[in-house]
C-alpha cells in the first residue's frame, strides 16, 4: 500500500491540483544539532473542556507526534490531568510560545479558564491554527491565521445555507479566506486549502482523503495538532507569509490523511489511533525530498 498517493493525484476535477508529497516534505522542518526545545519551535494549545477533553488529548498527542520542541497547554485541571497522564512531557501554564492552536473540544465562543488566554493569544500577533469553538473568534486575530472548518461550520460562519457549501466548497472556502483575510482549510473527503484574494492572486490546493474511514469522531482534533505542530517548528526560522502558512496547512492535510491510512491499513481505526502513525509517515515523505 502506497501511502503517498491519493485518488485523483495531480489535476482533479475541481481543476486544482493536488498537493504533492515532494511539496508536503519542503515543509517538514527537521531540527538541527544547534536546535532546542526554543528553537525547535514551542507550540501553545489551548483547548478540550469537561464536555470534550478528549479533543485536547487528540491535539496534544498529535502535536508531539508530529515534532514540536514543546507543547505547552492551557486548559480545565480535569483537561489537563488527562493531557497529562498520556504525554508526559507537556508542559502546563502560561509561557513562551510561538504559535497558537485553540478552540478544538469547546463550544462555539470558548469559555471558561481558557477565555482570558484565547484573547490574550488573539491579540499576539503570533501565527493561529483556529478550530471549532475558536473559528467565530476569527476576526479577533491579529496574526496570520489558518482556519479548519467543516462544511457546517463554514456555512454557520457565513451565515448560509450548508447546501450552499456543499454544492460550491471551493467558492465556499474562497469566500470565507476573504472574509476574514485568513487561510481556511475547509475540511470533506476533498480539502481545499484556499488562500485570501491579493492583488488578484489566491493559493488554491486540495487534498483528497486516501481513505473514506477518516469520517470519525477526533479526527479533526488530530488534524490540528499537526498544523499547530508545523506552523510552530516554521515560525522560529523565519517571517511567515500566507504562502508558506498555506504550504503548511496542506501539508498537515497530506499527513494526517497518509497516517490516517496506515492507522486502518485500508479498513477501520479510531482518531486515536493516528498519532502513532505520524513518525514513520514523516520519514517516509522525508525521503522524497526533491521529488
Amino acid at each position: 500500500m502506497n501511502v503517498f498517493t491519493t485518488p485523483g493525484q495531480g489535476r482533479a476535477s475541481s481543476g486544482i491540483a493536488e498537493w504533492s508529497v515532494g511539496e508536503a516534505a519542503q515543509y517538514i522542518r527537521v531540527p538541527g544539532p544547534n536546535d532546542d526545545k526554543y528553537r525547535h519551535g514551542v507550540l501553545g494549545i489551548a483547548t478540550g473542556s469537561t464536555a470534550f477533553p478528549g479533543a485536547a488529548v487528540l491535539g496534544v498527542d498529535a502535536a508531539h507526534a508530529t515534532g514540536v520542541g514543546m507543547v505547552r497547554f492551557i486548559g480545565e485541571k480535569s483537561v489537563e490531568l488527562q493531557v497529562l497522564h498520556r504525554r508526559p512531557e507537556t508542559v502546563t501554564g502560561e509561557g513562551q510560545v510561538h504559535a497558537w492552536l485553540l478552540g478544538s473540544g469547546t463550544g462555539w465562543a470558548v469559555p471558561g479558564t481558557q477565555s482570558a488566554v484565547v484573547n490574550r493569544a488573539l491579540v499576539s500577533g503570533l501565527p493561529l491554527v483556529l478550530d471549532a469553538g475558536a473559528l467565530p473568534l476569527a476576526d479577533l486575530a491579529t496574526g496570520l491565521t489558518i482556519l479548519t472548518p467543516h462544511h457546517q461550520e463554514c456555512a454557520r460562519l457565513m451565515a448560509c445555507d450548508p447546501r450552499e457549501v456543499d454544492e460550491d466548497p471551493l467558492g465556499s472556502a474562497a469566500r470565507l479566506a476573504d472574509q476574514f483575510t485568513a487561510i481556511v482549510v475547509l475540511k470533506g473527503h476533498v480539502t481545499f486549502i484556499v488562500s485570501p484574494e491579493h492583488d488578484g492572486n489566491r493559493s488554491s490546493r486540495q487534498v483528497s482523503a486516501p481513505t473514506t474511514w477518516l469520517a470519525t469522531a477526533g479526527t479533526g482534533d488530530v488534524l490540528a495538532g499537526i498544523m499547530g505542530a508545523l506552523v510552530a517548528t516554521h515560525a522560529t526560522q523565519t517571517t511567515l507569509d500566507r504562502g508558506t502558512l498555506a504550504g503548511l496547512a496542506a501539508t498537515a492535510v497530506f499527513v494526517h490523511g497518509a497516517a490516517a491510512l496506515r492507522a486502518g491499513s485500508g479498513g477501520p481505526f479510531g482518531a486515536s489511533d493516528i498519532a502513532r502513525h505520524l513518525g514513520s509517515v514523516i520519514a517516509g515523505i522525508l525521503e522524497n525530498r526533491g521529488a
